[in-house]
């Protein structure tokens, strides 16, 4: 089974992670999107609320299947008997990240050997990111045309919320 590992914050999941959910599960038999608990990022949403969002935003796409974590990608990776992590790119600046992050933890993974698989947005989502969200949600603008249906009533009232 060709298993990929799509790791993140989904603070709050927008179209184009749900986007890249669709399609890594048309390159790989199964994508455990590990939904992070970022040490050096302080979440606008708790855990159990983005992992919620995210299984009701993938219930229809085989193979997607939605954990959180705690840890290092690669103790996961091992755990799970995955070798790929899957990442969406954006611009040169999200390459430059990732890149960086990609051999990480292909040195953190020893004999798993980890290896990083990019997928490019699709046009439509590729300025999308949780922080424009949540900025223009900050700003009182609407936020609906970026969130996926089954969440993006909830999520615009949260965020609306003071």
């Amino acid at each position: 089974m060709r298993k990929a590992i799509y790791p993140g914050t989904f603070d709050p999941p927008h179209k184009g992670h749900v986007d890249l959910i669709r399609r890594g599960c048309r390159l790989f038999d199964e994508v455990v999107v590990a939904v992070a608990v970022n040490r050096d990022k302080k979440a606008t949403f708790d855990l159990d609320r983005r992992i919620d969002w995210l299984r009701r935003c993938c219930e229809p796409i085989e193979g997607a299947r939605i954990e959180g974590f705690d840890g290092l990608v690669v103790d996961l990776m091992a755990r799970e008997g995955s070798r790929t992590i899957l990442r969406g790119i954006r611009t040169f600046a999200d390459f430059e990240a990732e890149y960086t992050m990609a051999l990480t933890n292909r040195s953190l993974s020893g004999d798993l050997d980890a290896e990083t698989v990019f997928v490019l947005p699709t046009l439509e989502y590729s300025h999308f990111s949780s922080r424009l969200v949540k900025e223009v949600a900050a700003f009182g603008g609407d936020i609906t045309d970026f969130l996926p249906v089954e969440v993006a009533e909830e999520v615009s009232a949260a965020l609306r919320s003071p």
